[in-house]
């Protein structure tokens, strides 16, 4: 069964798309429609204070409601809370790995770096976790893709850059040099999110079917 699926079009949520296909290969034929989302295009906005939103989900939400497409792959935790009225989640997979990294340059710890290093980080939790370990340690705000954070510390903008494990398992990139942060880590991080709209029932049925139920309250 061929099924039109919306993702966000990034080397990331390309990767995770490929991964969904291949856990439901036999059963059904994923469709992809690479989407820009406004979380894509706005690079400026802080993801410090933003709560469960629709920041980068908006787009995927309204073609799912307006029937351009059957179904919508995410990173859990992106999902806004609540979801649109209309659309479920029908399956959240297992994470592949939750933690938090920060990655290094080569052959550098977290307690190598020199006084006031600046490290990179969208979340306040991520800051407070590595300020637990460093105090004195600078941070500043990052947004963009994986690779284009990563670009940061090639460039030697930043002494380290905090980004999700499971980004750099998913993109190969797990070559890198990084230290495993302490703690709990964001609800479902590592986890794919998969939603249709409510009544739906034959898409949820599938799901079900294949990784039982799963739509839990994110």
């Amino acid at each position: 069964m061929k099924i039109l699926t919306g993702a966000r079009d990034s080397l990331l949520s390309r990767a995770q798309f490929q991964e969904m296909q291949t856990m439901v290969q036999g059963v059904l034929e994923l469709d992809p429609i690479w989407v820009t989302t406004i979380g894509d295009r706005d690079k400026k906005t802080s993801l410090r204070s933003m709560g469960k939103t629709d920041f980068f989900t908006k787009e995927l939400d309204e073609m799912l409601l307006r029937g351009e497409i059957r179904l919508a792959i995410h990173s859990a935790k992106d999902l806004p809370d609540p979801l649109p009225h209309g659309l479920s989640c029908i399956c959240i997979t297992k994470s592949i790995d939750p933690r938090d990294s920060l990655v290094l340059q080569e052959g550098v710890s977290l307690f190598d770096l020199p006084l006031h290093s600046i490290i990179a980080t969208s979340s306040i939790r991520r800051e407070e976790v590595v300020r637990s370990l460093r105090p004195d340690l600078k941070f500043v705000d990052v947004r963009g893709t994986i690779l284009e954070r990563l670009f940061l510390l090639e460039k030697n903008e930043v002494s380290g850059v905090v980004v999700a494990e499971a980004a750099l398992i998913r993109l190969g990139l797990t070559h890198l040099n990084r230290w495993m942060l302490p703690g709990e880590t964001t609800a479902h991080q590592g986890s794919l999110a998969v939603t249709a709209r409510s009544h739906d029932l034959e898409m949820k049925e599938i799901y079900d079917s294949l990784f039982g139920t799963r739509s839990e309250t994110l």
